[in-house]
């Protein structure tokens, strides 16, 4: 049986039946937008600078490794950036909630688990993204946002917008939810201030390279190998993320032999969803190994990726928060 994904990157019977559906769930859209253009529906203004890093499509773009170098970068700058974001699958019954490197993803989800550890930078997680903004400068001295999603969020007024393109799906079909995987339409893609694409660059876009760095033990984090270390023996690749085939095929750009598992974005793993019978390692990603701490063996291993952007990007994204400090 396909998986909506696969509808969704044609247009199929499937899809164009569903066409009436996305016309709808457009107007909606539209209407929402309106509302809070007209002061229909409030938004809140922040006394900080606030970078929305976003995208118009459903499933992973690439926007978490984004945002974590944007905070390296806002650092070297000398900014204290602080971090907002949805805090997808997490279980908690009270938001929003300040995030710490011990934090269990299964309260706050995988991505503000691992923005945290990554960056250093304080990150609040929740729903409600003003409410998160609100939390996170009350108890820190940051004098910027950066919002790990949340371009339709349109309840917290945001200064720069930086949208994420997969670079292989692209828009799909191009259609709206739930004929397509669009969120929005592709015009929204005229009115943000940059357009980042994970891979081959269109017109007008920058391109980002994920560089695959060391694969890192699970259970003892100061063993790490390179992943030629593993190209004489059969691995098994697993993955809970939007674009399961991109990690993959990373491994196999390294050399590797893997024998694939994909499993729904954001999964909450348990012991016997990494366990093959069999000896071979098990090499997964960063965001994924965030929930398997707690079970991992001596043969559990994970990629982290960093983003790497390009001098043009650097100069454009530097002179728009130039604007900023200067208007």
């Amino acid at each position: 049986m396909k998986s909506i994904e696969a509808y969704w990157a044609t247009k199929n019977p499937v899809a164009l039946l569903l066409l009436p559906l996305s016309w709808l769930f457009r107007l909606i859209s539209w209407l929402r937008r309106a509302a809070y253009h007209l002061n229909l529906l409030s938004s809140h203004r922040l006394p900080v600078p606030v970078i929305v890093v976003g995208n118009i499509t459903v499933g992973g773009t690439g926007k978490t490794p984004l945002v974590i170098w944007l905070a390296a970068h806002l650092q070297g700058l000398g900014h204290r950036p602080g971090i907002i974001t949805r805090g997808y699958g997490g279980q908690s019954e009270n938001w929003p909630l300040r995030v710490t490197p011990e934090s269990s993803p299964e309260a706050l989800g995988d991505e503000p688990v691992l923005i945290r550890r990554r960056t250093g930078c304080p990150v609040y997680a929740g729903p409600v993204r003003s409410a998160a903004a609100q939390m996170l400068l009350h108890e820190n001295d940051c004098d910027i946002i950066l919002s790990d999603d949340g371009m339709q969020h349109y309840a917290l007024e945001r200064d720069m917008e930086i949208a994420v393109i997969d670079g292989e799906r692209r828009f799909g079909n191009g259609f709206c939810l739930p004929a397509g995987p669009l969120r929005e339409t592709t015009k929204r893609l005229e009115r943000v201030d940059l357009i980042v694409t994970n891979g081959a660059a269109g017109p007008g876009e920058f391109s980002m390279a994920l560089i695959p760095g060391k694969l890192i033990n699970l259970e003892n984090p100061d063993l790490a190998l390179s992943p030629g270390a593993f190209s004489d023996t059969r691995s098994h690749a697993v993955a809970g993320i939007g674009h399961p085939e991109r990690f993959f095929s990373t491994l196999r750009q390294q050399g590797l032999d893997v024998e694939t598992h994909a499993f729904p974005d954001h999964y909450r793993f348990q012991r016997r969803d990494i366990r093959f019978g069999d000896e071979y390692p098990v090499l997964m990603t960063e965001k994924d190994a965030v929930k398997c701490h707690s079970f991992a063996r001596p043969n559990d291993w994970y990629l982290p990726v960093t983003a790497d952007l390009g001098r043009d990007f650097v100069e454009r994204f530097d002179h728009l928060l130039r604007d900023l400090q200067n208007g």
